[in-house]
């Protein structure tokens, strides 16, 4: 089984099969997931100090930060897809 990661900035990868969801963190309830993430500690910061623009929900139920805009992320996400479909299969 091949591990597919997708950079979410910083040099800091996902491994793409375990995403459930890119959001973007200006909701109410995102910020009360992010913030019951932080109380459980299955929160991972890799924002750099930076502004939170993604957050990432993985099948752990692990929720990743990310200064990376959700459009960027899903855009990577889908151009690996793209990159590893064999036509031939």
């Amino acid at each position: 089984m091949d591990i597919k990661l997708i950079n979410i900035g910083f040099g800091n990868m996902v491994a793409a099969n375990r995403i459930v969801a890119i959001v973007s963190p200006e909701s109410a309830p995102i910020k009360r997931i992010i913030q019951e993430s932080r109380e459980r500690g299955t929160l991972i910061d890799a924002t750099y100090g930076r502004r939170t623009r993604a957050v990432i929900i993985v099948d752990s139920l692990h929720v990743i930060l990310s200064a990376v805009q959700p459009e960027t992320v899903a855009h990577r996400l889908n151009s690996k897809e793209a990159a590893n479909t064999d036509p031939e299969e």
